[in-house]
């Protein structure tokens, strides 16, 4: 497990298996954090957790914790591989297969070569799901789970006009295939080719396909729509009996305490897991829908939202200067300032970043305020450069009166 230096100390992440968190395990990230760090937890865009103010003398320490907890790879040089991004509602049998995947990468020591970026989505067609972060590999089921159409370097096809698929494969060809395919990258891409966009830019697509055998009768097939507001709230769960509960963690940060208590409410009212989520929010599965309405009064309690139309709900913001040697400005506070600020309900989301990384949005945002000193922004719209060097309150209004116009 690697700790890498910020400016607030160390940063660990921990990869969670699609984003899923026993209460166990949960309490332990919360224990780790307190004892070995700051006690901030944030929720990444791939659905994993953070831990920051890692203090230099208790790198072993939290490593042991992570292990006991049964958060660690299968190899330690497995770690960084584990990338395998599901839905949060991901059924049982998706979950099953992600698995293997992982456990055949971890066990091919020459796929271990991968860059930490380097990502994968298995794709069950679930109406709640993030079809917006570009993967170096997407598998997607049709045909009832049969087959799944299969992708590169972006994202799945979901208009008329985009890509289509390159093809497909049976489901029991899945495990192979991919490890298959990420042979044949790590064979074929230069040193500084660490994503399949970089490979593919230099290679012809159709050669690096050579090597691959599909079922080509998908060229019209388009993955229907997802809905990420049901990441929040109370709703059934597909084909279940049960229902599940949604929150945003604040700019997907949370405290050590707040996670202990999403910990024992999974455990009391529901069956005892978390699952977090690439919009940096939490969900509750299991639950009775006679608890629906006490599992939501109470994550209000605990500071989190549950309305996809609250701006905090919207807001996406970097580590910030607090936390990065690179962020020209503290985006969190700013992000804070700006929330009260913001249409009550307006659609658009949000994002404040330090620096033009990009860090805290791995896909498109329709406003971006981009830091060019401390409390001082450019705000695109679309990508597009709509002001430039706007305080806070001055991107408010702006987006107020967008949102007017609207």
């Amino acid at each position: 497990m690697r700790i890498v230096p910020a400016r607030d100390g160390g940063l660990a992440r921990l990869r969670l298996p699609g984003g899923e968190l026993s209460a166990r395990a949960a309490r332990a990230v919360a224990h780790a954090a307190r004892a070995c760090g700051s006690g901030v937890i944030e929720v990444t865009n791939r659905a994993n957790l953070q831990l920051r103010g890692i203090r230099a003398d208790a790198h072993a320490a939290l490593v042991g914790i992570a292990l006991d907890a049964g958060l660690g790879p299968a190899v330690a040089s497995g770690d960084d591989i584990r990338n395998v991004m599901l839905s949060p509602l991901a059924s049982d049998e998706t979950r099953a297969l992600a698995a293997r995947i992982v456990a055949a990468m971890q066990a091919d020591a020459s796929l271990h070569a991968l860059s930490p970026k380097f990502a994968l989505q298995l794709d069950g067609g679930e109406r709640l799901a993030m079809l917006d972060h570009p993967h170096d590999l997407w598998l997607s089921a049709i045909d009832d789970g049969a087959r799944f159409a299969v992708g590169f370097a972006g994202t799945m096809p979901r208009r008329p006009d985009d890509a289509p698929a390159p093809g497909a494969i049976a489901r029991g060809e899945v495990v192979s295939f991919v490890t298959n395919v990420l042979r044949r990258f790590v064979a074929l891409a230069m040193p500084e080719e660490q994503r399949m966009r970089d490979l593919l830019a230099r290679m012809d697509v159709t050669r690096f396909l050579e090597a691959f055998t599909f079922d080509a009768d998908v060229h019209a097939w388009r993955r229907e729509p997802a809905d990420g507001s049901l990441r929040l709230g109370a709703h059934d769960e597909p084909h279940r009996a049960v229902w599940y509960a949604g929150a945003q963690a604040p700019l997907g940060r949370l405290d050590a305490s707040t996670l202990d208590a999403l910990a024992d409410l999974a455990s009391t009212h529901a069956e005892g897991r978390l699952m977090m989520t690439p919009w940096q929010s939490v969900l509750i599965p299991g639950i009775a829908a006679n608890a629906t309405h006490e599992v939501l009064q109470r994550l209000l309690a605990l500071g989190l939202t549950t309305d996809p139309r609250d701006p905090l709900a919207r807001l996406i913001a970097c580590a910030g200067s607090t936390g990065c040697v690179k962020g020209r400005a503290d985006t969190k506070a700013d992000a804070h300032r700006l929330a009260p600020l913001l249409p009550a309900h307006g659609e658009d989301h949000v994002h404040l970043s330090g620096c033009e990384r990009s860090c805290a949005a791995a896909h498109p945002v329709a406003v971006t305020l981009l830091a060019r000193a401390p409390g001082h922004y450019d705000l695109y719209r679309d990508e597009r450069i709509v002001a430039r060097n706007l305080t806070i309150e001055e991107a408010a209004e702006r987006l107020a009166r967008s949102h007017a116009d609207a």
